[in-house]
């Protein structure tokens, strides 16, 4: 039992835990991973004549199975003293349920709007996301509104909405009134309830000590969202409306339809399992900066790989993105080393006083 770690009272986002720094660049390279390859196999399963706005919304949750290896692999191997679930309260329980039905119905939300909507709309309405994020964190979790975090929001939402009016001349052909309504409608809403689960996670994720508690967390939510998903394909249809398209729609063939699903839902599950840790090890205004810095560079994805059309309006967008992405991250750098070093004077003379980075 020598090589069993001894942390269960040991708090995971305190910047001296010797599993800091690992996790949180397991993390960035996630939600990199899940972002742009989420967003190439999107575009992928559009490029050949897919177009369920149902299963554009299953696989954006339906990746949970995938956390039960590395939830009950430590405890299994002896890793750890600690037992699944073992720290879960009803209310932790409660808590977890209801984020996860919204984030099913943020899923259902953005493949509507997503659907419905010209690509430069919905792309000028989802610039917007940044700072519902910034104005929600500064409600819900006291976040104080910051040179860098304000000065990245404004560059990073002016990327994306650059690259919305770059994109003006890719209508949806024959949007009906009504269609522009329900399209509005579903994006705003969308960009809304993801803003707002980033800091309710942050003031939840404040009870909680450990990464494994996240994934717990995570799994329960995704379940959630994605018993609320399917049980709308049920009732509309959804899984006759897949077959059909495997069979007789996608023009790649069923084999690579089934594996563009698949690959969908692991690389939503690294995008999700990514923002999540990076709101528990840093702050949602991080998670917030960080998901939305990548909408902007899947762009240059989609140039090396489909060579897609990089223009001068996307260079500056991707410019701005990264200018604005790197002030954040040099602006927090400086920020950590100065509470690192209170936290450690603070542990030197016996206070046991832990710093969030926000």
């Amino acid at each position: 039992m020598d090589n069993i770690e001894h942390h269960h009272h040991e708090d995971q986002k305190s910047m001296t835990n010797k599993r800091y720094r690992p996790l949180l660049f397991l993390n960035y390279v996630l939600l990199f991973v899940g972002s742009v390859s989420s967003s190439l196999l999107t575009k992928y399963y559009f490029n050949h004549k897919g177009s369920s706005k149902w299963v554009s919304s299953w696989v954006q949750c339906a990746g949970f199975p995938f956390l039960v290896i590395p939830i009950f692999l430590p405890s299994l191997l002896n890793y750890t003293e600690r037992k699944p679930f073992s720290d879960f309260t009803p209310k932790m329980l409660w808590y977890s349920f209801c984020v996860g039905v919204m984030l099913g119905f943020n899923n259902l939300l953005y493949s509507w709007g997503v659907a419905y909507l010209p690509i430069s709309t919905s792309g000028i309405l989802l610039s917007f996301q940044l700072a519902f994020t910034l104005i929600l964190s500064a409600i819900i979790v006291k976040q104080k509104i910051t040179f860098s975090n304000l000065n990245s929001m404004i560059l990073i939402t002016m990327s994306s909405a650059i690259l919305a009016f770059n994109s003006s001349h890719e209508k949806s052909e024959g949007l009906t009134q009504k269609d522009y309504i329900i399209g509005f409608s579903c994006t705003i809403g969308a960009s809304f309830l993801f803003s707002l689960y980033l800091p309710l996670m942050e003031r939840i994720y404040e009870r909680v000590y450990c990464y494994e508690m996240v994934m717990e967390m995570q799994i329960i939510m995704e379940i959630a969202a994605t018993a609320l998903v399917t049980g709308g394909m049920v009732y509309k249809g959804g899984f006759s409306e897949m077959r059909e398209e495997a069979e007789r729609v996608f023009d790649k063939g069923s084999t690579f339809y089934w594996l563009t699903v698949v690959s969908s839902v692991v690389t939503w599950q690294c995008c999700y399992m990514g923002t999540a840790g990076l709101v528990f090890l840093t702050s949602s205004v991080t998670g917030g900066v960080s998901a939305n810095a990548l909408l902007s560079l899947n762009v240059l994805a989609g140039w090396f790989v489909y060579h897609d059309a990089f223009n001068g309006f996307k260079i500056v967008a991707t410019v701005l993105c990264i200018w604005g992405f790197c002030s954040y991250v040099y602006c927090m750098y400086f920020k950590r080393r100065q509470e690192e070093a209170a936290e450690r004077r603070n542990s030197s003379g016996g206070s046991t006083t832990e710093l969030v980075v926000k």
